[in-house]
């Protein structure tokens, strides 16, 4: 594992250890993970499922999981005061407690509720299920934090740099938003740098287009010229700029060439696409072609912790983002 903030990040959690919420309990790549992350004594796994179940994976598994909590929401004991939490929660919905319970009877939901109760501290699910299945229940139980409007997301991409540090830098949003306006750009570029600041990054933050500075034209190009102006001046102790190509925000004989006085150009390490298509391309060839290590989608705006794995994911990434989910609550 790549350290990139984790050193400081654990320091952390041990001084407030938290309660991280695994809602597939019975998963032998969550068990490892829970395993490992014991034997480090800064966080405490929740695993969601059948007792009986979980202990016999873990046992197959050669997982020490001892001191985990293992809660089995078919038999919890504060389901009635779930269920009445629930009801109150999605009463313009008019939820019936029967609808509650039957609900509830999901790890996903039932994890996001514990959350919510102040029973857990943070929630990583995703292994076995689809991102909308995380973020669904966070977004109608949590809901987005205060002056949000919507939940997005960032990967953080890291590899060993010539000089022996490890080179990082953020992306965002490439797995929540499909086409963020110009005000969800902005509102994107904001929680992205205070995620990237997490990991050490000092961000220099790169609106990209096909276009530099107005060297292409279109409704695409505007829009990422404007947010990265309202951007500009809503942080402005931050470096951003846009809109930028890709090798004017990296390359810096490029940006001479093309954008002699920027802040940004050439040394950008934190962007943001136009839109879902590129992010989620970018990161992936960032990852498969430039031999980056990917940790993310990492949530950002909600109102609690609460973070989605890769259903590719193995016990290695699933403790990195354990990690990363408990230092964000």
């Amino acid at each position: 594992m790549a350290d990139f903030g984790f050193g400081s990040m654990i320091a952390k959690l041990k001084e407030s250890p938290k309660r991280i919420v695994f809602t597939e309990g019975n998963d032998p790549r969550i068990l490892e993970a829970s395993s490992r992350l014991l034997a480090g004594y800064f966080l405490k796994p929740i695993l969601l499922g059948d007792p009986k179940e979980i202990e016999e994976v873990a046992e197959n598994s050669g997982a020490n999981i001892r001191g985990a909590q293992i809660i089995d929401p078919a038999h919890y004991e504060k389901m009635d005061e779930m269920v009445a939490a629930f009801c109150e929660l999605r009463k313009s919905k008019g939820v019936t407690e029967e609808q509650a319970r039957e609900t509830l009877s999901h790890a996903n939901y039932f994890g996001t509720m514990l959350v919510k109760m102040g029973e857990a501290d943070a929630l990583l699910g995703g292994a076995t299920y689809s991102t909308a299945d995380t973020v669904r229940p966070a977004l109608q139980l949590l809901k987005t934090k205060p002056g949000n409007s919507i939940v997005s997301s960032c990967f953080i991409l890291v590899r060993p740099a010539a000089t022996g540090d490890n080179e990082v830098i953020a992306m965002a949003d490439c797995a929540i938003n499909i086409t963020p306006s110009e005000d969800e750009l902005v509102e994107i570029c904001g929680e992205t740098i205070e995620c990237a600041k997490l990991f050490g990054i000092d961000p220099k933050v790169a609106f990209l287009s096909y276009s530099t500075a107005g060297s292409g034209k279109g409704e695409d190009v505007e829009k990422m010229r404007n947010a990265a102006a309202k951007a500009k001046a809503k942080f402005p102790s931050t470096p951003i700029d846009g809109e930028l190509q890709f090798d004017a925000a990296v390359a810096p004989r490029v940006a001479k060439q093309k954008v002699p006085d920027s802040q940004v150009a050439g040394h950008a390490n934190t962007f943001i696409f136009p839109d879902i298509n590129a992010g989620n391309i970018g990161y992936k060839i960032a990852q498969r072609m430039g031999n980056f290590d990917a940790y993310g989608p990492i949530l950002l705006g909600l109102n609690g912790s609460v973070n989605d794995l890769s259903r590719g994911c193995n016990a290695l990434e699933v403790y990195s983002m354990a990690i990363i989910t408990a230092a964000l609550a």
